[in-house]
């Protein structure tokens, strides 16, 4: 028995030891990516973009579409979402593979601004840092609105008014409810989610997005047969 808890002991340093390590290069990244452009820099620009949507003129239901389907504890966590990381981890544990991140908003953001998409502890750390670094320097509402700004939705879209009048050529505060609901989901898979050029997938992710909202509180049900009627 001793035996076994010193051989324990010992993996858990081991453990500790790793990820240590793997914590150091994370910080190291982030302040790099710091030191190449300020937070508040980069803010500014994408701030200053031309096609920029300040979050007064979004939908609500796309803004309640975004966080149901992307992050339903927003409000509730400063950026880092521990329960969304342990699940995601069983689950990348179960494969055998990165396969979840378990992302916030917050995190998203922090990832499209300074990281690449490449799917590694390093980046991860790093982006948690941003992430809290974010949260400490701007509000939900303001954090909200950068992150439309700033996501890829497909076709060359880079932000919510580009996207709106790319796929529905209406400005954001004028998309249907239907048209606000699809909008949210695509980003998730942009190629796959297009909805030019894959109406049927779009379809089938908008009921996703719905059926998400409805299990937050963020829809009734009697709404959500209603918006699934509208002819997109």
């Amino acid at each position: 028995m001793k035996k076994f808890k010193k051989i324990l002991l010992v993996l858990i340093l081991i453990i500790l030891s790793i990820l240590a390590i793997y914590i150091g290069q994370g910080y190291k990244m982030y302040k790099n990516a710091l030191d190449d452009k300020p937070l508040e820099e980069m803010v500014q620009e994408i701030r200053t973009q031309k096609s920029y949507t300040k979050i007064s003129n979004i939908p609500d239901i796309y803004k309640d579409a975004v966080i149901a389907v992307e992050d339903h504890r927003y409000y509730d966590h400063k950026g880092i979402d521990i329960i969304a990381i342990g699940r995601a981890l069983l689950n990348d544990i179960r494969a055998r593979e990165l396969i979840e991140g378990g992302s916030t908003i917050t995190q998203q953001l922090a990832k499209n601004m300074y990281f690449t998409q490449d799917k590694t502890l390093t980046r991860k750390i790093a982006e948690v840092f941003m992430a809290k670094k974010i949260e400490n320097n701007y509000n939900k509402e303001e954090i909200l609105e950068l992150y439309v700004n700033y996501i890829y939705y497909g076709s060359g879209y880079y932000d919510i008014k580009s996207a709106s009048l790319g796929y529905f050529d209406r400005e954001p505060q004028d998309l249907t409810e239907g048209e606000s609901i699809m909008l949210a989901g695509i980003p998730n898979a942009p190629s796959v989610y297009n909805p030019k050029v894959s109406p049927r997938l779009a379809r089938e992710r908008q009921k996703q997005v719905i059926d998400k909202m409805i299990k937050y509180g963020k829809l009734s049900e009697g709404k959500a047969d209603e918006i699934l009627s509208e002819n997109l």
